[in-house]
C-alpha cells in the first residue's frame, strides 16, 4: 500500500483572497497596519459618506427656520390708464393712474407657531443625526468584532491543519509495517481536510464581514483590514424592569416620537391660527387729469372672506394626525420594550456561559492541544485521543468567540435601545460609574 502526500489547498486560497484585497492598496494604505476597534470608530464616523446627508437635512432645517420667522414680502401695485370726463357737451380726457404698496399682517401667534415647528424640524434632524452616529458606531463594532474572531479562527484552522500535516510527514518518514500506522496515517489526512474546510470557510466569512465593514466605512470594497483581536469584560446584566424605564426615557425612537407628538400640537393650533385671515395693509395714492385735477390718497386694508373655506376641514385633519401621532408613541413603546427584552435576555444567558467557562479555559485548551500533539509524537496517546483534542480546541474556541459575539451584539443593542451614549471603553480609560462598562482587553497573539 503506497501513501501519497495530499494537496494543500489551504495556501492557494489564502493567496487567491490576498490578490482579491490587493487592489485596496492604494493611498499610503499598509496592508500590515492592524487597527483596534475603537480607531475604525473613529474612521468611519469621519469618512461615512452618509453622515454628510443628515448634516445637510441640518442645514436644510435650518434655513427652513429662519424662513419660518420672517414676514411675507410687501407687494406694489400700479395702474394707469386713460379717463374720460363729459358734461352737456363738454368733453375731456387726461390720464389716471393708481399706486398702493401692500404690507400682508399675519394673524397674532402666526409666525411664533410657524417657528414653532421649524424648530421641531432642527430637533428631529439632530436626533437623526445622532441616531445614525450611534446605530454607525454599533455596526462598526460588532463587524470589527466578528472580522477579528473570522481571522483568529481561520488562523488557528490553520495551524491545527498545520500541526496534522507536520505529524503525518513524521509518520511518512518512518518505516510504516502493519495496519495500524497506515490507518493512523489516513486517520490524520482525513482530520487534516476537515481542518482544512473549516479554515475555508471561515476565510470566506472572513472576507465577506469585510466587505461589509469598508462599505459601512465608505471605503472601497477591496481595502485591506486587519483588526485586533479583543476579549470583553461583559458587566453584570442589568434588571429588566431598569432597562425598560431607561428606554422609555432615553431611546432616540422614543424622543423622535416624542418631538412628532409636540410638533402635531403646534400644527393643530397653527391650524385654528389660520382661520383668521391675513390682513393687508398698505399706503395708496391715485391720480387724476380730466379737465381738472384729481388726486387721492389713503391707507388700504384687505382681508380673505372665511365663507367656504372657514379652516374647519384643516383643524380635524391636523387633530386626527396628533391622534396618529399619540397612538405611535404608545405603540413605539411597546416594540421598545420587547426589543430590550429579548436583547436582555440574549444578553444575559451569554453572560452567564462566559461567566461560566472564566477567562482561563481558553489557555487550558491551548495547552491541553498541545500536550496531545507532543505526548502522540511520543507514542502515549492514540491517534483517535489526538485528533479528538486537536478538533474539539478549535470547535470550543469558536464557540467561545460565537458567544462572545452575541453578547457584545446584545450589548450594544441593548446601550441603543436605552439611550445610552456610552460605548465599549478599552481599559486604562476612565469610565462612568453611571453605566457598566464593556471594557476591551487585547489579546496577545
Amino acid at each position: 500500500m503506497q501513501l501519497h502526500p495530499i494537496p494543500r489547498p489551504l495556501a492557494a486560497v489564502f493567496s487567491l483572497l490576498c490578490l482579491v484585497a490587493g487592489p485596496g492598496l492604494s493611498h499610503g494604505q499598509d496592508a500590515n497596519s492592524v487597527f483596534t476597534i475603537d480607531e475604525l470608530v473613529s474612521r468611519a464616523l469621519a469618512e461615512n459618506p452618509e453622515i454628510q446627508f443628515y448634516e445637510s437635512q441640518i442645514a436644510a432645517s435650518r434655513a427652513d427656520r429662519r424662513l419660518a420667522g420672517q414676514l411675507g414680502n410687501p407687494e406694489l401695485d400700479f395702474e394707469i390708464g386713460r379717463k374720460t370726463a363729459s358734461s352737456r357737451g363738454f368733453s375731456a380726457e387726461g390720464t389716471a393712474y393708481a399706486v398702493s404698496v401692500v404690507q400682508p399682517i399675519e394673524w397674532p401667534g402666526r409666525i411664533g407657531l410657524r417657528k414653532a415647528i421649524a424648530d421641531g424640524d432642527v430637533q428631529l434632524a439632530r436626533l437623526g443625526l445622532e441616531r445614525f452616529k450611534y446605530h454607525l458606531a454599533s455596526e462598526i463594532r460588532q463587524l470589527a468584532f466578528r472580522l477579528s474572531i473570522a481571522q483568529e479562527r481561520a488562523a488557528l484552522a490553520e495551524s491545527v491543519a498545520t500541526r496534522f500535516d507536520e505529524v503525518r510527514e513524521v509518520l511518512l518518514q518512518r518505516e510504516v509495517g502493519g495496519i495500524t500506522p497506515r490507518l493512523e496515517i489516513k486517520a490524520i489526512e482525513a482530520a487534516t481536510i476537515t481542518t482544512e474546510k473549516e479554515a475555508l470557510e471561515a476565510a470566506i466569512e472572513m472576507q465577506r464581514i469585510l466587505l461589509e465593514l469598508n462599505r459601512r466605512m465608505g471605503r472601497r470594497a477591496s481595502t485591506p483590514l486587519t483588526v485586533q483581536r479583543v476579549r470583553y469584560d461583559f458587566p453584570v446584566p442589568r434588571e429588566l424592569p431598569t432597562l425598560m424605564t431607561q428606554t422609555l426615557e432615553n431611546n432616540y425612537e422614543m424622543h423622535v416620537r416624542r418631538a412628532e407628538l409636540a410638533q402635531q400640537g403646534f400644527r393643530v393650533s397653527l391650524a385654528k391660527n389660520e382661520r383668521f385671515p391675513t390682513i393687508n395693509v398698505g399706503p395708496y395714492v391715485a391720480r387724476e387729469e380730466a379737465d381738472e385735477i384729481e388726486r387721492e390718497a389713503g391707507i388700504g386694508f384687505s382681508l380673505e372672506l372665511p365663507i367656504f373655506r372657514n379652516g374647519k376641514a384643516q383643524i380635524d385633519r391636523e387633530r386626527a394626525r396628533e391622534a396618529q401621532a399619540e397612538a405611535l408613541v404608545e405603540t413605539t413603546a411597546r416594540e421598545l420594550e420587547q426589543q430590550v427584552a429579548e436583547a436582555s435576555l440574549v444578553y444575559r444567558n451569554a453572560w452567564k456561559q462566559l461567566d461560566a467557562w472564566g477567562d482561563t479555559h481558553q489557555t487550558e485548551l491551548k495547552d491541553a492541544a498541545e500536550l496531545a500533539d507532543r505526548h502522540y509524537r511520543l507514542g502515549a496517546v492514540p491517534v483517535a485521543t489526538y485528533i479528538e483534542v486537536q478538533e474539539n480546541y478549535l470547535g470550543a474556541l469558536s464557540a467561545i468567540a460565537d458567544v462572545e459575539a452575541d453578547a457584545l451584539e446584545a450589548a450594544l443593542r441593548i446601550e441603543q435601545l436605552t439611550g445610552g451614549m456610552q460605548v465599549p471603553e478599552t481599559s486604562g480609560k476612565q469610565v462612568s460609574t453611571e453605566r457598566s462598562p464593556i471594557v476591551a482587553r487585547p489579546v496577545n497573539p
